[in-house]
């Protein structure tokens, strides 16, 4: 399913709180980037973040399940939530940085 925009602007409006943020089409979804790191987007409609081992678990709690293994549909109630969302979306970018990081050592 593709995006809505209104849904789109819904989400964007509700990121302000966590800064500037790049959003990218992709895929019939939409990608969101922070200083060029993907760390979540909007997949089959949904908005979805990046998850780590450690992450994952709050995402399952809530009993959100996974676009991929790395990224897991968030909860309605912390997207409603400007600050919740704004550090759910800090945990993912930080799931992000910590993955890239990962990749550029194993490419050496």
């Amino acid at each position: 399913m593709a995006f809505s925009q209104d849904y789109l602007e819904f989400i964007l409006e509700q990121l302000e709180d966590f800064g500037e943020i790049i959003h990218k089409k992709m895929f019939g979804g939409v990608g969101f980037y922070k200083e060029g790191t993907m760390f979540g987007g909007i997949m089959k409609g949904t908005l979805h973040l990046k998850v780590s081992d450690e992450t994952r678990p709050e995402f399952e709690a809530a009993g959100m399940t996974a676009f991929m293994a790395s990224y897991y549909e968030v909860p309605i109630d912390i997207i409603e939530d400007r600050t919740q969302l704004a550090a759910w979306a800090e945990k993912a970018y930080q799931v992000a940085l910590t993955t890239k990081k990962v990749k550029k050592k194993k490419r050496k």
